[in-house]
């Protein structure tokens, strides 16, 4: 029997959870650390690479979309005994990524100044964020293979793997950055270029690495493809959960890109100051997201057995945990702002703007946690459209132009009040899918409802 469906609960979900949460962490460091190192060239510097950092979150939103909806529909297979059609999964999902890369590589060669100077005409800037970002998108398939191949081992259970090869990735990146960005030992100080570099050579060993474990060490699912033959209803399958999630995230790097519209218009330290606000909240929301990425295929496999019992009591200890962590990161950005900030050399501007900036903010990450456990829930079952309705309402839809209005009313905290707000109303209309689901879901609607009624109700 796997392990998924007889394992305690706590343990198999925090076991689960547990390599993926440490892996996000580490997978944040990455930008978060090339940040650090050029905030110490200078602000502008900082600004070049904060006005990139959408488009890297958009390479990692398809990346992870991607792998997500080969996740889930391979952990349903698997639930459903269907070891042929997951293993096809496999190979579909590595001719999805070739294809995105290519995209992404197509974008960086025609698209690359006209996208930097929609946000300023500094040439200093422009030049520095050019330099970064063509070596990002040229390389961006590193990111699209060794993610997708992070998300088949956590569809089979297997979390220690890609937790090894993210810290391997991210020791590799923290070595170079300095190293390339400064000139050290002898090499040329390549600034802001030096960064990129570093971060794509890391991810080029990930992706190595992801390929042999995959080949030579995955015992449930693996890559065949001379066993290959195109299935349009496989496609479907992964598209149908992986458009949805690529949205989700990428809507995070379209309201990036917005955000810093409205913000540049009052100064290019509170671009800076955003940059740095949504490095530092990866502390805060990749750990739940890797509580996700752990439940997922728990739920996943539950679901296709049908198995309601066991999908609602990793659901509620979802939740319990996933509010914990946020309650944290609230009083870390209650208690210690200045500290946060100094991280990334912060100047006495960026103080002043900044420690009201974080403390407004944190507030939201409450009622983020059921926009992120929710719809999690959903895309286990299949219902991406219900995971993205909430995550258009956080992301998008009441937050750019709460933002726009608010800016105009109460200046740069009229802009941080506007995610509090965005989460509110998100986590209410996901609990409101969520109780409208359970009641129209032929097979789990009585048990799911008996158990999970007294919770919300």
């Amino acid at each position: 029997m796997n392990k998924m469906a007889e394992k305690p609960m706590p343990s198999l979900l925090f076991g689960m959870a547990l390599p993926p949460m440490v892996s996000m962490l580490i997978q944040s460091l990455y930008n978060i650390v090339d940040s650090m190192y050029v905030a110490q060239i200078s602000e502008e510097a900082l600004t070049a690479v904060s006005i990139v950092f959408p488009i890297q979150s958009l390479i990692i939103s398809v990346s992870v979309g991607i792998g997500v909806g080969v996740n889930s529909y391979i952990s349903r297979k698997l639930g459903e005994q269907e070891h042929k059609e997951a293993n096809s999964t496999v190979a579909h999902g590595m001719m999805l990524a070739t294809i995105a890369s290519g995209i992404f590589c197509l974008f960086g060669l025609v698209g690359t100044e006209q996208f930097l100077q929609m946000f300023t005409q500094d040439a200093a800037i422009v030049a520095d964020a050019s330099s970064y970002m063509y070596i990002v998108v040229y390389f961006s398939f590193t990111s699209f293979y060794y993610i997708l191949i992070e998300k088949i081992f956590q569809s089979t259970g297997q979390m220690s793997i890609p937790m090894m090869i993210q810290v391997i990735g991210a020791v590799i990146n923290i070595v170079l950055d300095p190293i390339i960005i400064f000139g050290w030992f002898g090499f040329p100080a390549l600034g802001v270029a030096g960064a990129a570099i570093a971060t794509v050579t890391a991810q080029f060993i990930c992706m190595l690495l992801s390929f042999y474990f995959l080949l030579k060490k995955n015992q449930e699912v693996t890559l065949k493809l001379r066993e290959f033959k195109y299935n349009v209803e496989t496609i479907k399958q992964i598209l149908f959960i992986g458009i949805p999630n690529t949205c989700m995230n990428a809507l995070g790097s379209f309201l990036v890109m917005g955000l810093n519209a409205i913000l540049i218009s009052f100064s290019t330290t509170a671009v800076s100051l955003y940059g740095v606000y949504y490095k530092l909240q990866t502390f805060v929301f990749m750990p739940v997201s890797g509580l996700t990425q752990g439940a997922m295929p728990i739920m996943g496999y539950n679901y296709g057995r049908k198995d309601a019992s066991r999908l609602v009591h990793c659901l509620k200890i979802c939740l319990v945990a996933a509010l914990g962590i946020m309650l944290v990161g609230v009083l870390l950005f209650q208690i210690f702002p200045a500290q946060l900030l100094d991280l990334f050399n912060a100047s006495g501007e960026m103080h002043v703007i900044g420690i009201p900036a974080l403390r407004i903010i944190s507030i939201s990450f409450i009622p983020a946690a059921f926009g992120f456990i929710l719809p999690t829930l959903f895309q286990s079952m299949g219902k991406g459209k219900e995971s993205l309705i909430v995550f258009l309402l956080r992301q998008f839809c009441i937050t750019m132009p709460l933002a726009l209005l608010l800016s105009k009313i109460w200046g740069l905290n009229g802009i941080w009040l506007s995610f509090i707000i965005a989460e509110i109303i998100a986590a209410l209309v996901s609990i409101a899918l969520f109780k409208r689901l359970i009641t129209r879901d032929r097979v789990l609607n009585k048990e799911i409802e008996a158990t999970a009624t007294s919770k919300f109700n």
